[in-house]
């Protein structure tokens, strides 16, 4: 949003702490420095003052807008105000698969030439950044059942105004917000309260959690899925080492991409494609020219026949399915899951189980200690010991390494040819992706 509204011609400042790549060179490399927070920063007296949904009170800066009663807002409702109205929002949600579905509708769009607006929490390879706000009827937009500031504690696909709606999954996440399943749901309830009778909800109709509040009727439903009591069933799925192919009716259709989470995320993105109206021949010339996200199964590099592999793990389910998908495009090769605990949902007891059965879908796994343990109270930690003997009893070996260097030191003389290092973290990791590497070519 920083870099979409320095093109328009803003001047832009601003603050964080503890960046990391891709969003800190994608800063660098248009001239936006984030600083340190300070209350120095705003002395200057912006115009108005951002606050993101991380930051609480207590921060310097969040205390000096307040007490002198600067203009302030969140950042969803800049985006309401300021680009979504009027616009033809196309708005993809849920647990799951949201900025690849998001990236894969906005670049099948603007391979067609629609040219649409975009904000995904993530830098698509095909488009180079993760917003642009032009002169353009469509918006497609990535929407995070995440709060959306801490004076507004809705969640913030609830500004978006939203035409038509993707919900992909719905599972309890974000456990430092949520305290059950049935609070999320009432927030995607209201989600779907907003779309108008003109627009459309595309509900994944494998999802339990999600049929009890598709009854409605306002808007036009449609299910779509795997399933059979689907009203869009993908079926005929094949999987090799260069994608997928699926077929929906009588078409056939290939993606660069692997797994049948990414197969459901593809259906999502046709089935909006279609609603803004292109054909399946451009819908599949845009999948064969999708080139990713960056930290989604992005193959950092490979030394000596062993591939660093990095991807965006924030929940048990996903990290599940990003194993089953290497195993299913690299069957004859030893998978390593390098997990981090860093999100507020694994660094959590709450799917202690659940991420014992994801990883040791793997053949070795390697577990760092839980990031900021002192931020949650410790009946509600995540027990790594535990982790360790759960995924053991498997017959999956296990290790406990507390530091990125630690386990640099232990992965790389193990590592033989063929296997693939999958860095599982929704942080920076300590750069360990990179230190693999290095290590390796050393």
């Amino acid at each position: 949003m920083a870099a979409a509204l320095k093109e328009r011609g803003f001047a832009i400042t601003g603050s964080d702490q503890g960046i990391y790549p891709p969003m800190s060179t994608f800063l660098e490399e248009r001239g936006i420095e984030a600083r340190p927070f300070d209350e120095a920063n705003l002395a200057h007296k912006p115009d108005l003052v951002v606050i993101g949904n991380a930051i609480s009170r207590g921060n310097p800066e969040a205390e000096y807008a307040l007490e002198h009663k600067l203009a302030y807002c969140a950042l969803p409702e800049l985006l309401k105000h300021q680009f979504l109205r009027g616009k033809r929002s196309l708005l993809v949600c849920g647990t799951h698969g949201k900025t690849t579905t998001a990236s894969l509708l906005a670049w099948l769009l603007k391979h067609n030439g629609l040219n649409p607006n975009f904000l995904i929490g993530g830098i698509p390879n095909n488009l180079g950044q993760g917003a642009r706000f032009i002169d353009s009827e469509w918006c497609v937009l990535e929407g995070d059942e995440y709060d959306t500031a801490f004076f507004d504690k809705r969640s913030k696909f609830v500004h978006y105004l939203p035409e038509a709606v993707v919900i992909n999954n719905l599972e309890f996440d974000h456990a430092d917000i949520f305290c059950s399943l049935t609070e999320i749901q009432t927030s995607f309830q209201r989600l779907i309260n907003i779309i108008p009778r003109n627009g459309l909800l595309l509900a994944n109709g494998d999802e339990p959690n999600l049929l009890p509040l598709t009854g409605v009727g306002h808007c036009p439903v449609r299910h779509f899925g795997l399933g059979n009591d689907c009203d869009t069933q993908a079926d005929q799925l094949l999987f090799s080492e260069s994608g997928s192919t699926f077929r929906l009716g009588s078409a056939q259709f290939r993606i660069p991409m692997i797994g049948e989470l990414n197969v459901r995320n593809a259906l999502a993105a046709l089935l909006m494609a279609r609603y803004a109206g292109l054909s399946d021949e451009q819908i599949q010339a845009g999948f064969d020219t999708f080139e990713g996200i960056r930290r989604r199964m992005e193959i950092r590099g490979e030394v000596k026949g062993v591939t660093v592999i990095d991807d965006f793990a924030h929940h048990p389910t996903a990290i599940r399915e990003t194993l089953k998908a290497l195993s299913r495009r690299f069957p004859e090769r030893r998978v390593w899951a390098i997990f981090e605990p860093r999100s507020n949902t694994t660094r959590r007891n709450h799917f202690q189980i659940e991420l014992a059965e994801a990883l040791r879908l793997a053949k070795r796994v390697v577990v760092a200690e839980v990031a900021r343990l002192e931020q949650v109270p410790p009946e509600e930690r995540l027990n790594p010991a535990q982790l360790m003997a759960d995924i053991r009893a498997a017959g999956v070996e296990a290790d406990y390494l507390p530091t990125a260097d630690e386990i640099v030191a232990h992965v790389v003389p193990q590592a033989q040819p063929g296997d693939i290092l999958c860095v599982l973290s929704n942080g920076g990791f300590d750069n360990i992706h990179q230190k693999l590497i290095n290590a390796l070519e050393a």
